[in-house]
Order: structure tokens, then C-alpha cells, then sequence
């Protein structure tokens, strides 16, 4: 039985835990705002407000409904336009309609999902943020100038709220219905219900385990929906980001997002923001998690390169039972991994760089954003008087699983950082890939990228020491 509340109403339901929550939405409760679009997560169109209750207080994100799982929403509110709609245009709807931001309007409920989702958050609203609520939306008829302007006009009309009075202010001044405040109590109540479920299996063969389901849900929706799973978001103790004795710690079902907005990450990764503007879009983060993308094992995985390289350590978990495993030893094959079916990622760990470590990350696809990687690459090394002495390389897309180069991370310890020792570890690099010519590019084209990358980690990280024609 999943329990959750759907705008105002309390739900209760023994839909399959796989259905995916646009299924039950649209077809089960009719409805009919929340349209059917890609079915992948990429246009936005299903984008509905997911409310948690932390702290007392309900924190609001966006996601695609398409692929959240129903039996993520136990315990949440479920906010769909419906839910958002009063007997006037709110701001957000006024300034899209003011700024012709909508002309067959089939995307444009996402729009209005997305950026009052903006006018929910805790943040200070600003044009950029306004911007990046709409990060995972596609509108294919408007264009999206008035769609920027309308962001830009939502911003100025949200520069009375405040921290203090946010809840309260934007039901005032319409931006939501006045049943919002009333949310933080009858979450609480649903909780005190029943208690959150935790990494325990039921009797029956377990035979999906779902984290956020972002991918799941593209590759196997049929078959989710009619197999036994068991849903690891309720489980609080597979969440958080802790710092402590020189490493951080990452809850596997942390997901993209946490990862971004979190101090202990932000401090070790100045460029972290950047970094991971560059996976997927806003909604996907808001459901995607660090264990799910490793046990994916894609072979372009952009959070698997990313802690190859940081030489990270992976959690294993079955029944009580635990054992760690370094993460460059996880894959065996082509989505083989070395793990059990019913092993699940509990946590990942890492140290936390010092003050002669470098790291960077490099994303090359064919759009900068909301796109898979043709190849990905990260690395880090650290280095004194010139000279490296420890190394750890990794890149996505030249091979059937994610890569760690073990011969020429060895061979840069010990080397001065120097064009002639990058040139040679580069013509190293290429005996160590094995890359396959399709829809992200040709063979040719992955070898070049991937030399390009090496040498671009080089140039990035030491600039007062390298320049482009020393390697060319």
C-alpha cells in the first residue's frame, strides 16, 4: 500500500510500486493535465512538484513523473497543475501568457510547474536560478525569449518574499493555493501512520530494487510495473553527505542534486556546480542517485568518471552483510558488475583532496546540456615541486565500461609535468581503449576526443606551466 497526498486529496493505493506515477496520475486519477510527452525524461511536459518533509517544513523539487517510480511517493505531497491552479492566472501563469510564452500549449504546463517550483524554493530568487528551473522543459513552437522574459518579470514580483515569510506571502499574493500551508501537518500525520520503510526485503523474490528510476523506467517500464520490486527511497540511512577524519561519505540514494547543493562536496570541488550542471537536467538530478549510476554501468556514466578518478571506494550490502569494494574494480564487462543481484550500493567514500591536489572533469556531447557524453573524462593528481606522485585517470565512452587507466595513471607518478610526458602518457592512453564507432561519433573521432580531454585536464590545471602549442 503506498500512501501519499495528490494535491489536497489523501491517496492510498495498491497500484503496482513500479506503475509509473504519470500512469496512476493521469489514468487513475484522471487527471489529464500532466501530459504524456517522451516518455524518457527529456522534454518535461509530466514535470509535477515532489514536497518532503524535513525539519517540520515541506521542501519542494520538480521532477518528471514519467519516471518516478509510485512507490517513491509514499510519505510525500504530489503537487500536478491541478493542485497549482486558482480561480485567477497566478503570477507564473499571468507573466507566460503577458510574455506570449505559449502558443499550442502542450509544454506549457511543465513551464508552470517548473518555474513555481522556483517561487517554492528556499533560495533567493534570481534570473539565473529562474533559468535553471527550466533546464529539463522543451518547447517546440514558442521559442524561448518570452519564455526568458517571463522568468525575468516572475523574478522582480518575487523580490518581497523572504526566508521568514515565504509560505505565507506566496499564498497571499496567489502564487499557490491556500491549502499549502495546512501540507507540513498532514504529512506528519500520514508519517506517524506508518513508519518509514527501510532496507528490509519482503519474503517474495525481489526482482527490481529502484532507487530514483530514472533509468530503469526508460529501459524497462512494462516490465517494473508487473515484477516484484522494492523501492530503496524511503531509507533514510542510504542518505547524506558526511565529512569526517579526511573523507567524505555519500549515502548511496544521495541523489545528483544533494550532491550539488552540498557544503562538504562544494568545499573539496570548487567547480562542482559546474561540473554537474552538465548531467542531465534539473528534474532528472532531482531524482537520479550516485548508487543508481554506478550500477548502471553505462559506459558514459558522468558520476562514474567522475569518482573513478577521486580513486573512490564503493559499500556493498545483502542481508546485514557488508563488504567494500574499490570502485574501479566494480566492472567486469559490459553492464557486468562484481556484485550480487540483491547486493545493494549502501555507501561511497573518498578522501578528501589537500592542498596538492588537482582535479578536473570534461564533458564533450553534441549539446553542452540535457545530453549524453560522446566521451567524459576526469582526473586527479597530486603534485609537488612540478612533480607528480600520485595519479588517477578515468573517461566514459572509448570502451564497454567505464575506464580506469591503470598503466597511465602509473606511469605519470614519478614525472615531471612536462610536454614530452604528456605526450608520451597520450600515446600510452590509446593502447589502454578499445572504442566502437556509433551514433555519438566514429572511433577516430572518440581517440582524438579522449587525447584532446587528456591534454585539456593538463592545461586547465596547470596554465602557469603548459600552453596548447606545447602539446600540439
Amino acid at each position: 500500500m503506498t500512501r501519499f497526498i495528490l494535491n489536497q486529496q489523501s491517496i492510498s493505493t495498491d497500484q503496482p510500486p513500479g506503475l509509473p506515477l504519470l500512469d496512476f496520475i493521469r489514468y487513475q486519477q484522471h487527471l489529464k493535465g500532466t501530459k504524456i510527452g517522451c516518455r524518457e525524461g527529456d522534454c518535461g511536459a509530466c514535470t509535477i512538484l515532489v514536497g518532503s518533509l524535513e525539519n517540520g517544513q515541506v521542501h519542494y523539487r520538480s521532477v518528471t513523473s514519467c519516471l518516478m517510480p509510485l512507490a517513491n511517493a509514499e510519505g510525500k505531497h504530489i503537487v500536478t497543475i491541478e493542485g497549482l491552479n486558482l480561480d485567477e492566472l497566478s503570477p507564473v501563469q499571468k507573466a507566460i501568457v503577458e510574455e506570449n510564452g505559449t502558443q499550442c500549449g502542450f509544454c506549457t504546463v511543465g513551464f508552470v510547474v517548473s518555474l513555481s517550483g522556483f517561487c517554492l524554493s528556499e533560495k533567493e530568487p534570481t534570473y539565473p536560478k529562474a533559468l535553471a528551473a527550466m533546464d529539463g522543459n522543451i518547447c517546440r513552437c514558442t521559442g524561448y525569449k518570452s519564455l526568458e522574459r517571463a522568468a525575468k518579470k516572475l523574478v522582480i514580483n518575487l523580490k518581497e518574499k523572504t526566508t521568514e515569510n515565504g509560505m505565507d506571502w506566496l499564498v497571499k499574493s496567489q502564487f499557490i493555493p491556500a491549502y499549502f500551508p495546512e501540507i507540513p501537518q498532514r504529512l506528519q500525520a500520514l508519517q506517524t501512520q506508518e513508519a518509514k520503510k527501510t532496507v528490509g526485503f519482503p519474503e517474495e523474490k525481489v526482482e527490481y530494487l529502484i532507487g530514483g528510476g530514472t533509468d530503469l523506467l526508460v529501459q524497462k517500464p512494462e516490465a517494473v510495473q508487473l515484477s516484484t520490486v522494492r523501492t530503496l527511497a524511503q531509507d533514510s540511512g542510504l542518505k547524506g553527505i558526511t565529512n569526517d577524519l579526511g573523507q567524505i561519505t555519500i549515502g548511496g540514494n544521495t541523489t545528483v542534486e544533494e550532491l550539488r547543493q552540498s557544503e562538504a562536496m562544494q568545499a573539496a570541488f570548487p567547480e562542482l556546480h559546474q561540473y554537474l550542471k552538465l548531467v542531465s537536467s534539473t528534474q532528472i538530478r532531482n531524482m537520479g542517485t550516485v548508487a543508481g549510476n554506478f550500477a548502471n554501468a553505462s559506459p558514459i556514466g558522468d558520476l562514474t568518471i567522475f569518482f573513478l578518478a577521486l580513486n573512490a571506494t564503493i559499500f556493498l550490502q545483502k542481508s546485514g552483510n557488508h563488504r567494500e569494494l574499490p570502485l574501479k574494480e566494480f566492472y567486469l564487462g559490459y553492464k557486468k558488475l562484481a556484485k550480487e543481484p540483491d547486493e545493494i550500493i549502501e555507501k561511497i567514500t573518498f578522501d578528501i583532496p589537500d592542498k596538492n591536489t588537482h582535479f578536473n572533469f570534461e564533458k564533450v556531447s553534441k549539446r553542452t546540456h540535457l545530453d549524453i557524453a560522446s566521451v567524459n573524462s576526469a582526473i586527479m593528481l597530486k603534485a609537488e615541486s612540478n612533480v607528480i606522485y600520485e595519479a588517477h585517470l578515468s573517461a566514459g565512452g572509448i570502451g564497454p565500461i567505464p575506464q580506469y587507466f591503470m598503466q597511465t595513471s602509473a606511469f605519470l607518478i614519478g614525472k615531471e609535468i612536462a610536454p614530452e610526458t604528456l605526450k608520451e602518457a597520450a600515446t600510452l592512453l590509446q593502447t589502454e581503449i578499445a572504442p566502437i564507432s556509433d551514433a555519438r561519433g566514429s572511433e577516430t573521432y572518440k581517440r582524438l576526443l579522449l587525447r584532446q580531454l587528456f591534454f585539456a585536464h593538463f592545461l586547465k590545471l596547470f596554465p602557469n606551466t603548459l600552453t596548447a602549442e606545447n602539446l600540439l
